[in-house]
C-alpha cells in the first residue's frame, strides 16, 4: 500500500471546522499565516510518504534487538530519525530562544499523527523528546535548559521518561526509585524502571531520561517524588557527551506491537542526575511531560484509523467477489457501511484532537484561563477516544481484508497490533475516564456545560438549513447535558463507574458537532454525505452510553469475586 498523508483534509479541518485563524491572530502566533501552514503540512506529507511509510514494515519484522548490551533499531529507523531531526519537526512547538520553531502545537499535533499514520514506531521516538523538551522549558533550571534544550530540538540528543516500576504501575506514589544527594549539586539514582519507550537507541549522541526518584527525606505517596535528568552519557565541560552514566537498557520487552520501537527495562544504580524543579515537586513537571504526550497518544490512534482505513480502502476497491456493480467488494453495502464508519469516526477523533491543541494553544497566546480549562477537559476525551478509535478502525480493517486480513504478510494486521497499546500507555483510557468525571468535573460541570451550550447553538442554527442532522445534534446535547447533571450530583464511586461511557458518549456528541460543522459548509458534497452518515447512525451510541453512565456502582458491583469466578 502506498500511503497518502491526508494533507487536504487537515487544511479543511483548520480552516473551516477548527477555527485556526483564530490561533494565527495572536500576536504569539502571528507567524503561522495560511501560506505557512499549508507550506508546512505539505512538506510533513512529503517526509511520511517518502521517509517514514517505507520503514513501517521494516521495523514490524525486523525489531530491535541488544546485541552485547548494544541496543541496534530497525533497518532505516536511523536515517529515518535524521530526517525527521534535520526538518526541525523535533522541535516544531519548542521555544525559539533554544533553536525550535515556536510553532503552534495544533500543527505538530497535525505532523505527529501524520507520522503516526506513517510510521507509528519511530514516530514515538520524537514524540519523547518534544515532551521532554516541554517539562524542561516549565520546569528546569537556567543552566540545564542551556545545555540539553537545543540538544534535543535538533535531534542531537534523544529524550525519555521514565515512571514505570515492576511493583508500580498506575500507582506512581508506590515507585521505590531512590536519589540521594552527592554533595556537589547532583544526585545518585538508583532503580529499575519498565516499560520504557526508546529507552536507547543508537542513532542519537545521547539519551537523557527524566525520572521519578524519591529523596531520603521524600514522604510516601506522590508528594514526596522528585524529578531527575540523568543522562547516558555525562556532558564534559564542552557540553559533549564524556563519560558513561551508571545506567543500562538490561533488556528489551517482547511485544505484541510496535516492534520497531525498543521497550526497555532501564536499570540505574548510583547514576549521576539532575533535579528537575523542587524537591519532591515530581510529580507537577512529570505531568507537564505526560499532558503533552496524551496529546500525542491520542494524535497516534487518530494516525494508525488513517493509516488503516487507507488500506483497507485500497484493498477494497481491487478485491474482486461476487456480484457488485463494479465487481469489487466495496460495492457490497455491508463492506461500503464498515469503510463509512472507519472514515466517519476518523474525521471525528481528529477534530476533536485538534480542537483541544486548539485550545492549548490559545490559553498559551492569551493566557485565558478559561482556555487552560478548556483544554484540561478536552485532553482525556482526546487521548481516550483517539485510541479507541485507531484501535475500532484498525480491527475494522481486518475485517473488510476477510482471511486476508488474518494473514501477516498483508499488513493489515500490524495496525491493529501496534496501536493496541495506545489505549494503555500514558494513562489508561479507563484512568483517562476517570480524571473527567473527577479532577475535570471540579467545576460542577461548568466546562462540560458551556461546550454542550456551543454545540447545542450550532445545532438550533442548522435547524433551517440542515433540519434532521442539527435536531439530531440538539437531541443529543439535550441527552448529554442531563447526564451531566446526574453525574456531578453523584458521589465519586458512582461517577467512576460510569466513566467511560459518559466520555465515549461525549465524545460522540462532539463528534457530531464536528461532523455538522462540515456538512454545513459543504452542501451537497462528500462532507455533508458523511456527516448525515455519523449522525444518523453513529451518533444514536450516545444515548446507550449515557444510560450506562447513570446507573452507578451498585450493578458494577454486584457480583462478588467469588461469583465471578464460578
Amino acid at each position: 500500500m502506498t500511503f497518502r498523508a491526508p494533507v487536504s483534509e487537515y487544511e479543511f479541518l483548520l480552516n473551516t471546522v477548527i477555527g485556526f485563524d483564530q490561533i494565527a491572530a495572536t500576536e504569539r502566533f502571528a507567524e503561522a499565516s495560511g501560506d505557512l501552514t499549508s507550506a508546512i503540512l505539505t512538506e510533513a506529507g512529503r517526509l511520511c510518504e517518502d521517509v517514514m511509510a517505507p520503514l513501517n514494515r521494516a521495523g514490524d519484522l525486523q525489531p530491535a534487538f541488544l546485541d552485547n548490551g548494544v541496543l541496534r533499531t530497525s533497518p532505516g529507523f536511523g536515517a529515518g530519525w535524521t530526517a525527521i531531526a534535520e526538518g526541525g519537526w523535533i522541535g516544531m512547538s519548542a521555544p525559539q530562544e533554544y533553536g525550535g520553531l515556536g510553532l503552534p502545537m495544533t500543527l505538530t499535533t497535525a505532523v505527529n499523527e501524520m507520522m503516526s499514520a506513517a510510521c507509528l514506531s519511530l514516530e514515538l521516538a520524537p514524540l519523547m523528546s518534544q515532551g521532554q523538551i516541554e517539562a524542561l522549558e516549565h520546569h528546569a533550571s537556567d543552566a540545564l535548559k542551556a545545555l540539553y534544550l537545543p540538544k534535543l530540538i535538533s535531534g542531537e540528543w534523544s529524550g525519555t521518561m521514565n515512571l514505570t516500576e515492576p511493583q508500580a504501575g498506575s500507582d506512581v506514589g508506590a515507585l521505590a526509585s531512590k536519589a540521594t544527594p552527592n554533595g556537589d549539586g547532583t544526585y545518585a539514582v538508583t532503580g529499575q524502571k519498565i516499560f520504557i519507550s526508546w529507552g536507547d537507541n543508537d542513532f542519537a549522541g545521547n539519551v537523557c531520561h527524566l525520572v521519578l526518584a524519591r529523596l531520603p527525606d521524600g514522604v510516601p505517596g506522590t508528594k514526596g517524588i522528585s524529578l531527575f535528568l540523568v543522562p547516558k552519557y555525562i556532558p564534559d565541560e564542552n557540553g559533549d557527551p564524556g563519560e558513561a552514566n551508571s545506567l543500562k537498557v538490561v533488556s528489551l520487552e517482547h511485544k505484541m506491537g510496535l516492534h520497531g520501537s525498543p521497550t526497555c527495562v532501564m536499570q540505574f544504580d548510583g547514576a549521576k542526575g539532575w533535579l528537575v524543579g523542587p524537591e519532591h515537586g515530581g510529580m507537577a513537571a512529570m505531568f507537564t511531560m505526560m499532558n503533552n504526550a496524551r496529546l500525542g497518544v491520542g494524535g497516534q490512534g487518530v494516525g494508525v484509523a488513517e493509516g488503516a482505513y487507507q488500506q483497507a480502502l485500497t484493498y477494497a476497491t481491487e478485491r474482486k467477489q461476487g456480484k457488485t456493480p463494479s465487481g469489487f467488494i466495496a460495492d457490497h453495502a455491508d463492506v461500503r457501511r464498515m469503510l463509512m464508519e472507519m472514515k466517519a469516526d476518523t474525521y471525528a477523533s481528529r477534530a476533536i484532537l485538534l480542537a483541544c491543541a486548539h485550545a492549548i494553544d490559545m490559553h498559551t497566546a492569551t493566557g485565558d484561563a478559561e482556555w487552560k480549562a478548556r483544554a484540561a477537559f478536552l485532553t482525556p476525551i482526546a487521548k481516550a477516544f483517539g485510541t479507541e478509535t485507531g484501535i475500532r478502525v484498525a480491527d475494522t480493517g481486518v475485517q473488510v481484508h476477510g482471511g486476508m486480513g488474518f494473514i501477516e504478510e498483508t499488513g493489515a494486521a500490524q495496525f491493529l497490533r501496534d496501536v493496541r497499546v495506545t489505549a494503555i500507555y500514558e494513562g489508561t483510557n479507563g484512568i483517562q475516564a476517570m480524571d473527567l468525571v473527577a479532577r475535570k468535573m471540579m467545576d460542577s460541570g461548568e466546562m462540560a456545560n458551556s461546550i454542550i451550550d456551543e454545540i447545542e447553538a450550532q445545532a438550533e442554527g442548522a435547524r433551517d438549513t440542515h433540519p434532521n442532522m442539527g435536531e439530531a445534534v440538539w437531541q443529543a446535547c439535550e441527552s448529554l447535558r442531563e447526564a451531566t447533571e446526574w453525574l456531578v450530583a453523584q458521589d465519586v464511586q458512582d461517577r467512576f463507574a460510569g466513566a467511560m461511557p459518559y466520555l465515549r458518549a461525549f465524545a460522540r456528541v462532539l463528534g457530531g458537532h464536528y461532523h455538522l460543522t462540515a456538512a454545513i459548509s459543504d452542501q451537497g458534497g462528500p462532507r455533508e454525505k458523511l456527516a448525515r452518515f455519523y449522525i444518523k447512525r453513529m451518533l444514536p451510541e450516545h444515548a446507550g452510553h449515557l444510560v450506562h453512565a447513570q446507573e452507578g456502582l451498585e450493578g458494577a458491583m454486584a457480583l462478588t469475586l467469588d461469583e465471578m469466578a464460578n
